[in-house]
Order: structure tokens, then C-alpha cells, then sequence
């Protein structure tokens, strides 16, 4: 079995390369710095440019499932440019999938999977949202979701199962938002923004990497949503996050306005409530060994003996 990865090296793409080699199975991925190819029999690198439309055609080459990750950071400031840099990163690495996809003998693939996000969903303090929901989130993320979403579609012509994993929130020391709510706290400066009472749907990477892996080798067909059972309030992850790193929450709430004025229209991710449901993956089989967000926390931020831990991820040699 070899699974053909796009954004390998990035945060998830390196948990789930860590899961597949753990089962022995081989990786294909691509990356648009030649420096990151790397020739090992069992994660071989193949340069693509989607903006450009191109692909090494040998990336497909004895491989079975396709995970696509790729997609421009939305943790950088939103100016016009950076925007539709974002847009335009998930479309076109799906386009230029396909574009490759049509071009090779396809008939060996089974299973296509690609990460979409919960951003799709309209912010919200009282519904649970599951996959059925046809709403889109009124704001830049739900334009950029349903887009995405709208190419990732377009690759159910081939006849392979295509499956679409709305992400949530990733608990990981090693990048993400985590790190950046727990930075303050660690400095006695942290605080839960505007009322708190917006929801949090989040994952552990351990369960989002296992996830994935689970979606190729059931094929499961659809959308699913990639969070854990139990989300919980910006107050409470903030407090949770607050009683692990053993630290004091001494600072009231940080208003809406003064994280607005600081990050302009990217405040939007401090401040929208999507409450989503795992159910639906759960039916599937799927079992979490982080349903909760404390053990979540823990699991990162503390070691055995109860003291901190650094977890930083997969290894350094693969980034």
C-alpha cells in the first residue's frame, strides 16, 4: 500500500505520515520546494506547482489513496492579496490533482480524501451542526470552504469514493492556534475573548491524523466532520489549557473590539461558535483516544511523571 500525500510536511501531513509508517505503509507526497524532495523508498517527494498547473506524474505511480491537505495558512493577516492567495491555493491543488489524475490509469486508486474545514458552518451559540447542514457561513471561511468543497465534488467523475473532513480546531504543541493560546497564559496574560460562550469544536492530532488514515482504509464516501465529541466554550478550553500549564487566569475577558482593531477582519477566528457533532464518523467505527479536552491537553502538555512536556511533533528530519 502507498498513500500519496499533498501538504506532508506540514503539521497534520506529518502526524499522518508518522501514523502510516507505523502501519507500514509507504508514502508519495508532494511539495513545492524542490529542497524538501527527499528519495527514501518508504516517503519519496515529487515536485507540483498548482498555481501553474503542474504535476510530476510519477507522484501517482503504485499508489492507492490520495490525502490532499494543501491550502495557504489562514493564520496570516487578511489583506486582499493574502485572501485570495487562500482561495486560490485549495482550488487549484485540487484542479491540478484532477488535471493529473485524468492523465494516469486510475483504476488501482481507492479512496480519495481531502481535508475541508467547519468553517463552513454559520457561527452560532445554540445549534449542533452535522454534516446534513446546507447553511454556509456568511464570512470570508465559509466562501472559502464552500469553494473548496465545490472542487474537491467535481473528483466523484472518476468513480473512486471521495470523502471531505471538515477539520476543527488542532490541539498540537508543535504549530497551530494551541501554541498561541497558551503563550500568554504561560506569561500570567491569558483570558478568554469577547464572552467566552462561543464554541470550540476541536481535535487532538493524534485522533485528526488516525482519522484520516481510518477514512482511506474504510472508503468511506462523503462528508464527515473531523472534530472530537465534546467541544466546549472558549471559557472553558481557556481554563482547561490555563489548569494544565499551571498557570492563573488573572486578566478579564479581551473585547471583540480590541482584537479587532489589532487583527482586522482575522478576528472573525477568535469570535465565530461552530458547535459540530462527530457523530457521524463515529457510526462509521471511528473510536477517539481524546474524546475530552482535558486528557487532550494533557497528552500534549504533560508527560507521565506530571511535568510539562515540549512535544514537538513528528520528526525534524521529514520537515
Amino acid at each position: 500500500m502507498r498513500v500519496l500525500i499533498t501538504g506532508a510536511t506540514g503539521l497534520v501531513g506529518q502526524a499522518i505520515v508518522k501514523e502510516l509508517h507505523a502501519l507500514g505503509i509507504d508514502v508519495n507526497y508532494l511539495t513545492t520546494r524542490k529542497n524538501k524532495i527527499v528519495p527514501h523508498e518508504n516517503y519519496k517527494g515529487f515536485y507540483w506547482n498548482p498555481s501553474l498547473q503542474q504535476i510530476d506524474k510519477e507522484c501517482f505511480t503504485g499508489v492507492d489513496s490520495i490525502i490532499n491537505l494543501a491550502g495557504a495558512t489562514i493564520s496570516k493577516k487578511w489583506t486582499a492579496a493574502y485572501k485570495k492567495e487562500v482561495l486560490l491555493s485549495r482550488v487549484q491543488s485540487i484542479q491540478t490533482l484532477k488535471a493529473g489524475l485524468e492523465s494516469v490509469n486510475v483504476s488501482k486508486i481507492t479512496a480519495f480524501v481531502s481535508a475541508s474545514a467547519i468553517g463552513i458552518y454559520p457561527s452560532s451559540y445554540t445549534t449542533l451542526y452535522n454534516e446534513d447542514e446546507t447553511a454556509v457561513d456568511q464570512s470570508f471561511l465559509g466562501e472559502v470552504v464552500e469553494a473548496w468543497e465545490n472542487e474537491i465534488d467535481t473528483l466523484n467523475t472518476f468513480g473512486f469514493p471521495v470523502t471531505k473532513l471538515r477539520v476543527g480546531l488542532v490541539f498540537s504543541s508543535s504549530g497551530g492556534a494551541l501554541p498561541k493560546m497558551a503563550t500568554p497564559i504561560k506569561y500570567y496574560m491569558g483570558a478568554a475573548f469577547g464572552t467566552g460562550e462561543q464554541w470550540q469544536s476541536w481535535i487532538q492530532i493524534q485522533d485528526l491524523a488516525r482519522m484520516f488514515v481510518f477514512c482511506i482504509s474504510k472508503r468511506l464516501q462523503g462528508t464527515y466532520n473531523g472534530v472530537a465529541p465534546n467541544p466546549v466554550t472558549n471559557t472553558k478550553l481557556t481554563s482547561e489549557l490555563a489548569k494544565v500549564l499551571k498557570r492563573p487566569l488573572l486578566l478579564p475577558n479581551v473585547p471583540k473590539f480590541a482584537m479587532q482593531w489589532i487583527l482586522g477582519e482575522m478576528a472573525y477566528l477568535l469570535f465565530a461558535s461552530q458547535r459540530v457533532s462527530s457523530k457521524r464518523i463515529e457510526e462509521e467505527g471511528f473510536e477517539f483516544k481524546y474524546p475530552n479536552v482535558c486528557k487532550a491537553l494533557e497528552s500534549i502538555y504533560v508527560k507521565d511523571d506530571g511535568r510539562q512536556s515540549d512535544f514537538t511533533g513528528y520528526s525534524k528530519k521529514y520537515a
